[in-house]
């Protein structure tokens, strides 16, 4: 399904809605378009056989069985199960068991994360980050802490990492330094803050490559993405999303220091030689 994911991810906005309804059955329901012709996922969808086809024409397949042959060669691939999320709902939470119903939550969402990871999108990822000249970091609201935190790390194994902080930065000037050799890490999670995708595209007409951290293919940042990393988190993700993000992001910060070992070794003694400058810190006796 990867492939047919991002062909969905990356053509979205350009598909009439009638042809969203479709692209949205293949996304939630893959086994259905392995199954059936174009004529019941059109019955399915309540549009027509001719708008599947032409769906499939926009997605840049040569017709609806080339798309269907290549969902039902993914299918056929072995996968891992997805751990029963559905034992940790709310109404299930024992208040003398918070500890244990919070921490295994975490547990089942991070192996779904781990199931569901495309190695090769972290991969592209972390060669995007290492070989920019400047990484702008994006998150507002419930992606401001993790954004914040992704910020000081790439600053520490890396330098030349910015957080956009929206109104209190200049984006003008921002928009004006960015360039080919900049890469955007852009946080999007429900609800969407238009500031992000807005800021996202606006570096992109300039040449940057956007590197997307959000929880579906569909949302606002997904077709301005060149590369994009899926997560889901429990709901709401400001409030126990974030073990699930952070892990994430701990693959990624550990997956720029394996790829540039040397220079962040340098990199990290540098920082801390500079840092007894300006921090007292307490030694110990």
């Amino acid at each position: 399904m990867e492939n047919v994911n991002e062909h969905i991810r990356k053509h979205y906005h350009k598909l009439t809605n009638q042809q969203k309804l479709v692209a949205k059955l293949i996304l939630d329901e893959p086994k259905q378009i392995a199954l059936h012709p174009a004529k019941v996922i059109g019955t399915l969808t309540g549009t027509s056989e001719t708008t599947v086809i032409r769906m499939c024409y926009a997605l840049g397949y040569s017709g609806y069985s080339a798309l269907q042959n290549e969902i039902r060669e993914s299918l056929l691939l072995p996968h891992k199960k997805d751990k029963l999320l559905e034992n940790y709902s709310k109404d299930q939470m024992d208040e003398s068991d918070v500890i244990t119903c919070n921490m295994e939550q975490d547990l089942a969402y991070i192996q779904k994360m781990l199931n569901e990871i495309k190695p090769e999108q972290i991969q592209r990822a972390v060669e995007s980050i290492v070989k920019a000249k400047k990484v702008i970091v994006v998150g507002f609201r419930s992606s401001h802490g993790p954004a914040t935190w992704l910020t000081s790390t790439l600053n520490v194994v890396k330098g030349n990492a910015h957080l956009y902080r929206g109104q209190t930065d200049d984006a003008n000037y921002l928009i004006t330094e960015v360039n080919a050799k900049c890469v955007v890490i852009a946080f999007s999670f429900p609800r969407y803050t238009k500031e992000t995708i807005v800021f996202s595209q606006a570096a992109k007409e300039k040449g940057a490559r956007i590197i997307a951290i959000t929880d579906d293919e569909l949302s606002p940042i997904g077709p301005i993405a060149d590369t994009l990393i899926k997560i889901a988190t429990p709901a709401p993700t400001a409030l126990k999303g974030m073990a699930t993000i952070f892990s994430l992001l701990n693959v990624l910060v550990s997956g720029i220091v394996q790829a540039d070992r040397r220079n962040v070794q340098a990199r990290i003694k540098q920082y801390d030689e500079s840092g007894q400058l300006f921090y007292p810190f307490f030694e110990a006796t």
